[in-house]
C-alpha cells in the first residue's frame, strides 16, 4: 500500500486566523517602535543629553520613565490580547487602541530635523496600524450553519434543559 506524496510543485495556502495576524503586526508594529528609538542613539548629541538627564526637551525623571514603559506596554500587551481575547472584545480592542496609536506614532515626528529617518519610521508605523485596523474591521463573522442549528442533539439538549 503506498500513500500520496505531496507534489513538489503543489502549494497549499493555508488560511491565517485573523488573530495570528493581528499579534504578527503588533510584534511588527513592537519592533520597528522599539528600534526607530534605538536607532535614534545614532544620531549626534542624543547621547550626550541623556547623560546630561534630558531626553528631547524633557528631564529625565521617574515619570518621564514610567510614561516610555506604558507607551511601549502597549503593543507588547496588544500581542498577547490579540490571541486571547474574545474574538469581539479582540476586535474592539484592536480597533480602538491601533486608532490611538496612530497619533503617537505621529508625535514622533514633530519637530525632527531628521524628516526622512523619522517620517520613515512613522510612515511604516501608520501602515502597521492601518494594516490592524483592516483586520479588526473586516473580522468575519460567523454563524451557526442550518443544518447544526436545526439538529436533533441541540434539540434534545433544549428539551431536557426545559424540563
Amino acid at each position: 500500500m503506498r500513500t500520496r506524496q505531496p507534489t513538489a510543485t503543489a502549494r497549499e495556502n493555508q488560511p491565517i486566523p485573523v488573530r495570528a495576524k493581528l499579534a504578527a503586526a503588533w510584534t511588527s508594529f513592537m519592533f520597528l517602535y522599539v528600534y526607530v528609538d534605538i536607532l535614534a542613539f545614532f544620531k549626534p548629541g542624543v547621547i550626550k543629553d541623556i547623560e546630561a538627564g534630558i531626553v528631547w526637551e524633557f528631564n529625565i525623571s521617574q515619570t518621564l520613565l514610567t510614561t516610555f514603559l506604558v507607551l511601549m506596554a502597549i503593543p507588547i500587551l496588544m500581542v498577547v490580547l490579540s490571541m486571547t481575547l474574545p474574538a469581539r472584545a479582540n476586535r474592539i480592542t484592536n480597533l480602538i487602541v491601533a486608532s490611538i496609536q496612530v497619533p503617537f506614532a505621529a508625535f514622533n515626528a514633530a519637530g525632527e530635523s531628521w524628516t526622512y529617518f523619522y517620517g520613515l519610521g512613522v510612515a511604516l508605523e501608520v501602515i502597521l496600524l492601518a494594516l490592524i485596523l483592516r483586520y479588526a474591521w473586516t473580522w468575519p463573522r460567523t454563524t451557526p450553519s442550518a443544518t447544526t442549528a436545526s439538529s436533533p442533539d441541540r434539540e434534545t439538549m433544549r428539551a431536557h434543559q426545559q424540563a
